[in-house]
């Protein structure tokens, strides 16, 4: 369940197919404006590795209410909290994080390469499926903040910097971690993370040099 809707993993009468499908909530999408605009950003963005695939909206009745449905892609994976609580002390070793927060770095540099953003970028956004060393990293719930585009990409830099302290352990363990978390968490401060990655491309840039 997110701010503006709710996700339930459905199953296709005709076809067998699973699917996602999200539900707005109706006084958070006054006349389906929220769900078209979630919808054109999605078809937008089709392209784009970390973004799950659009199908097509469908109306339904949920407590003899007609509503309008977003259906997509169902993907597996698991949310980025619940991964990272599976390992000891709850929190990724610097090398995996960083992998990790790499992988999210190109995804989001493509969508702003497209002009988007993802808007409200946290842990709880992410799903997340290990392959080895590598991994297959999907965002939900894309927020639309208008005319604040180039603001918003420069959120999502700081915030993908923020997950890779939340996931290496936080406060409690920034002070012993590697110079390279340190180097690119730079404290959190927001002023000194975008001076030293202005775009996502840039901390994508810096991530490839470890």
């Amino acid at each position: 369940m997110g701010w503006e809707g709710e996700v339930y993993r459905v199953t296709e009468r005709t076809t067998g197919a699973t699917r996602a499908v999200k539900l707005f909530h109706p006084q958070r999408n006054p006349r389906d404006r929220r769900l078209r605009r979630y919808a054109q950003k999605l078809e937008k963005l089709r392209h784009c590795s970390i973004v799950m695939q659009y199908h097509h909206s469908e109306p339904v009745r949920v407590g003899g209410e007609k509503l309008n449905c977003l259906v997509s892609e169902f993907v597996e994976g698991e949310m980025l909290p619940d991964y990272v609580k599976r390992h000891p002390g709850k929190r990724l070793e610097p090398f995996r994080a960083m992998h990790l927060i790499h992988t999210l770095s190109v995804g989001l540099a493509q969508i702003h390469d497209e002009g988007e953003y993802h808007g409200d970028l946290h842990a709880e956004n992410v799903l997340v499926r290990p392959r080895g060393v590598f991994f297959d990293v999907k965002v939900l719930d894309l927020y639309d903040w208008s005319g604040q585009a180039s603001e918003a990409r420069r959120d999502d830099v700081v915030d993908l910097v923020k997950i890779l302290f939340e996931i290496t352990g936080g406060r409690a363990r920034y002070a012993s971690q590697p110079q390279a978390i340190k180097d690119t968490v730079r404290g959190l401060r927001r002023d000194l993370i975008l001076r030293r990655f202005p775009t996502m491309h840039r901390l994508r840039r810096w991530l490839e040099t470890f």
